[in-house]
């Protein structure tokens, strides 16, 4: 069975209470608990792990390398300046799908580049939660290699 990690980021912790208007009303554990049902269905096992701290997620990042099949990752905030995650991601063999909630394009200038986005193979962003099931079907797609 494929195994894949989701990452969240800083302040998704705080889905369904912070900005519902941009990021939705549903909580993280909601859509952990969906992305788990998502999984089964598509005979993956899925991992979520969340942290308002870079460190854990660049070690998330590499001890995904030798245990997942490939990650689902909103770096949140440090999109737009972790370097120190863009470098991690770059450092492992499988492969990575960024996702965003929100259309980081047509929001805030500052939102609109991502340095972790040049060493993921694709970028989803705008169609709400439903951007992490498709990075799951996308990360399938590349284990099966198709492009």
């Amino acid at each position: 069975m494929k195994k894949i990690l989701i990452i969240n980021g800083p302040n998704l912790n705080r889905l369904g209470i912070r900005e519902p208007g941009v990021y939705g009303k549903e909580t993280l554990q909601t859509l952990e608990k969906k992305l788990q049902v998502f999984g089964k269905e598509q005979c993956v096992d899925i991992e979520c792990v969340q942290s308002n701290h870079e460190g854990v997620l660049i070690d998330s990042i590499h001890e995904a390398d030798a245990t997942f099949d490939g990650i689902v990752i909103n770096p949140g905030a440090f999109t737009h300046y972790s370097y120190a995650i863009r470098d991690a991601i770059a450092s492992i063999s499988i492969p990575v799908i960024e996702v965003h909630i929100s259309n980081v394009h047509a929001r805030e200038q500052f939102r609109h580049h991502s340095v972790t986005a040049p060493v993921t193979k694709g970028q989803i962003v705008g169609l709400g939660l439903h951007g992490y099931e498709l990075g799951i079907v996308a990360l399938l797609r590349l284990n099966e290699g198709e492009s």
